[in-house]
């Protein structure tokens, strides 16, 4: 049976497994082999638990990965704002309850398999593309563990892997389901349409008391006075810290001293050249060129265009020949070089523009080298900084103590909501990058030491939570404006809605798509080029492209336009097949059905043994290990 559920897990399906399988050496287990029990588990599934060591793990390298991918450092709490923590323990849970089914089956591998594996792992390749025992090393040592706690992961990878791969490696998708899918993607259709002019034919009336009254009770939720929280907020940046650094003229002096050609600009020339096959074929240009004949025409004799010959605005440094650089830098404007026998050519030179160099001397450049010097050194305060408020933290200071203590920046904030505003609208926190510092606040409560929040450009921040106003029930003499403007819009929607029925009624009954269009206040009808269900013709909406391919041809219809201020009203007019599939084609979309059935079943198969198996998720410590909010358990 092994060897069945080996040979299952090769091919198409092992990339549809990509999702839930990623990190193929991966977090989950490590903790058993190398560090012991943890302080506490985020989850239990059936009798397995999820330890916050695997979860910080797994969570870490996703935030590695897409820093990478971004080209940019994620912080933790960007990370956990886009949801990237769910995900982490969905995946976590989604191991282990494969993993005890595996066990339940005794599903196993052999060490010969797992060898095996190991050899044809492009990740362990070296140059000759054959298994290398330093790339293998390499990559268990970026991870951190040993070879034997290497070995365990990978095996219980495989496993889960080699189970996964079975439930779907035998999925087959039915001819009539491609022609389907052939018909959905490629069938097209086009249509005649207007738009109504909403403002011209649809007036809508002042609302009375009782309108105003019945909107507000309908939309309740849309007149809600957001969530405030008083905070305590302490801020530590290299900018503030720079700010209190003074650099004497003897510092900066003595790092000018060090990095004066820092400050200077080479001499730059413009270059030109032009090579030749060997240096008889240059003599003779060179005295052709000495005759009376130009650089240019030259140039032009050889085969070689104005852009071929000229090098540009460069510094001596920046040509690589240095035989060639010597003879550029010591010719005189205009002049053209003899022969120069480069690494590549035989050439000759031209200079057509000469800019010295320019020195700047220490009085030019004093205040740029102190703000340097300066920021070099609030860096270099930063992490004394960050420990000292740690230990204080740990001390039971709060966090106002310590701001005046170490003569930090404090912000006491009356209020705020989720968006950084006062009830007033204004800025409520004036610091960079407000959003990470507001998901940590929102996402605790009263009397939590949260964890250091890191911001952009070297600013770090804590926040304590000092009181929190609920949302409330704005009343609706506040808000009395809104609500107003809420029912016209509406209102105007319903009125032109209807308008657009009955229009549609009298197409359908015959009249003529023009006329209709004239008593719509509309200038003309247009004809869209073919189009299918996922392109968006001009003048149509993605409702309207959907609502067509719901009729037959010679049916009308509406919908919404694509700002949502009047309804295009439209007749279909042709309906053109999809075309017959190539075989390739056929191939394709057959590949494609496939990967989602067997996404979909290992989501349902992973969800079935979750119910089967009991999930509980432990919210106080998922909450202390990211420092999310608090919450009741999840079963």
């Amino acid at each position: 049976m092994l060897e069945a559920l080996r040979r299952g897990s090769t091919g198409w399906v092992a990339k549809v497994l990509f999702a839930l399988l990623v990190f193929s050496f991966a977090i989950w287990g490590v903790a058993d082999v190398f560090t012991g029990w943890g302080r506490g588990a985020i989850a239990k599934v059936g009798s397995q638990e999820i330890r916050a060591e695997d979860f910080q793990r797994t969570f870490q390298n996703e935030i590695n990965m897409i820093s990478q991918q971004a080209g940019q450092r994620i912080s933790p709490e960007q990370a956990r704002a886009a949801g990237l923590d769910e995900r982490v323990v969905s995946r976590l849970i989604a191991w282990s309850a494969v993993e005890q089914h595996a066990d339940k089956l005794n599903l196993a591998l052999s060490d010969e398999a797992l060898a095996e594996g190991l050899q044809s792992d492009e990740a362990f390749a070296g140059p000759d593309g054959k298994f290398n025992r330093f790339a293998f090393e390499n990559v268990i040592n970026r991870l951190g563990v040993s070879e034997r706690g290497f070995l365990h992961l990978r095996r219980r990878d495989e496993v889960r892997e080699q189970l996964t791969s079975a439930l779907v490696n035998g999925i087959a998708v039915p001819p009539a389901m491609i022609e389907l899918m052939n018909t959905w993607r490629n069938e097209t259709r086009t249509v005649d349409y207007f738009a109504i002019n909403a403002d011209k034919m649809v007036k809508v009336p002042e609302p009375d008391e009782a309108q105003l009254k019945a909107t507000y009770e309908a939309n309740l939720s849309s007149f809600m006075a957001p969530e405030y929280r008083k905070l305590s907020v302490l801020v530590l940046s290299v900018d503030e810290l720079k700010k209190a650094i003074e650099i004497s003229d003897a510092d900066a002096q003595e790092r000018y001293e060090h990095t004066k050609t820092d400050y200077d600009t080479p001499e730059r020339r413009r270059v030109q050249q032009i090579a030749f096959k060997d240096r008889a074929a240059a003599e003779e240009a060179k005295k052709a060129i000495d005759g009376g004949k130009s650089f240019g025409d030259v140039a032009k004799e050889s085969g070689a265009q104005d852009s071929d010959i000229d090098l540009g605005l460069i510094s001596k440094d920046r040509l690589i020949d240095k035989k060639i650089a010597d003879a550029a830098f010591a010719l005189e404007k205009d002049k053209v070089s003899d022969p120069v026998e480069g690494r590549f050519a035989t050439v000759l030179l031209r200079v057509s523009d000469v800019q010295p160099a320019v020195t700047r001397n220490f009085a030019d450049v004093k205040d740029d080298v102190k703000q340097k010097l300066a920021r070099e050194r609030a860096e270099s305060e930063l992490q004394t900084h960050l420990d000292q408020v740690e230990d204080q933290r740990s001390g039971g200071k709060t966090l106002k103590e310590i701001a005046d203590e170490l003569k930090l920046q404090f912000y006491d904030v009356p209020e705020t909501d989720r968006n950084n505003r006062d009830s007033a609208g204004k800025t409520a926190i004036p610091v960079t990058d407000a959003s990470a510092l507001l998901t940590t606040a929102f996402g605790s409560g009263l009397g939590i030491e949260n964890e250091m929040v890191e911001l952009s450009n070297g600013t770090y921040a804590w926040v304590d939570v000092a009181d929190t106003t609920p949302q409330k029930q704005k009343p609706l003499d506040d808000v009395k404006d809104q609500v107003k403007a809420l029912f016209m819009t509406q209102e105007r929607a319903r009125l032109v809605a209807d308008f657009a029925d009955k229009l549609v009624e009298r197409a359908n009954n015959g009249e003529a798509m023009s006329r209709l269009a004239t008593e719509a206040g509309a200038q003309r009808v247009s004809e869209t080029p073919p189009f299918n269900r996922t392109t968006e013709p001009q003048g149509m909406s993605k409702a309207a492209v959907a609502r067509a391919f719901t009729l037959p041809k010679g049916q009308a219809g509406s919908a919404p336009d694509t700002n949502d201020k009047t309804r295009i009203v439209f007749k279909v007019t042709t309906v053109n097949p999809a075309p017959a599939l190539s075989e390739t084609e056929r191939v394709a979309i057959g590949t494609d059905l496939r990967n989602e059935i067997a996404d979909e079943t290992l989501g349902e198969y992973v969800m079935a043994l979750q119910r089967q198996l009991g999930t509980h998720i432990f919210q106080d410590e998922l909450r202390r290990v990211t420092g999310a909010a608090t919450g009741e358990d999840v079963q």
